[in-house]
């Protein structure tokens, strides 16, 4: 693995990995792929064009209170996704507005904007990038996961009517039963704790190397 990629990923406090400042946005999102996947195009959306549109404004912005402005123009660019959301499909817009809402909020969690001025666009739209997939990739293993186990589907954007569309559909009302707990918001809490124990198991190595 590049080792400045593996920096990103196990050294670095910017990344959200590391933090886990996104584990409420992971929880809610991972629900459904289909929700997973808007998830994870909103989060690549509102950092990165954060990240350019502060680059672009940086002459003309204030020193003062500009982590309120960041956050602000990260809202911003939220809301411009869910419009373009909202044209594509209104039925999914609607249901996963609160989770394309919650992206600028852990899109300021990143820390990427404290440090910006000292950044060279390249460096801060990497890092920021990096972030975001990291996140939107967990939601993504999260849902493959919990909807299959919890709801018996899987589902892709898109479609008529529901706003998404379900690739198979196997539900008698009893077959694994118990494992259906996943679906809940206390399941996806027990994923992520063995999650969380796997990345600890898997950063030792690294950390090990580095010391």
């Amino acid at each position: 693995m590049n080792q400045r990629f593996q920096t990103y990923i196990w050294g670095n406090s910017h990344t959200l990995l590391s933090t886990l400042a996104g584990a409420g946005l992971l929880i809610i999102a991972s629900s459904r792929l289909a929700f997973a996947l808007v998830a994870c195009g909103a989060l690549l959306w509102v950092y990165g064009l954060t990240v350019l549109t502060a680059f672009a404004a940086k002459p003309i912005l204030p020193k003062g209170g500009i982590q309120v402005i960041f956050l602000f123009l990260s809202s911003l660019i939220g809301s411009l996704f869910l419009l373009v959301l909202w044209l594509m499909s209104p039925f999914l817009a609607l249901r996963s507005a609160f989770i394309i809402l919650l992206c600028p909020v852990y899109c300021m969690g990143s820390e990427i904007f404290v440090h910006l001025a000292a950044e060279t666009l390249e460096r801060a739209l990497v890092k920021t990038l990096i972030d975001a997939a990291i996140l939107g990739l967990l939601i993504i293993a999260f849902a493959l996961i919990r909807e299959p186990l919890g709801f018996m589907t899987l589902s892709l954007p898109g479609g008529a009517g529901q706003g998404m569309i379900e690739l198979f559909k196997d539900d008698d009302g009893t077959a694994l039963f118990p494992i259906r707990i996943l679906a809940s918001a206390g399941g996806a809490l027990l994923l992520l704790g063995y999650g969380v124990a796997l990345f600890n198991h898997l950063k030792k190595p690294y950390i090990q190397k580095e010391q």
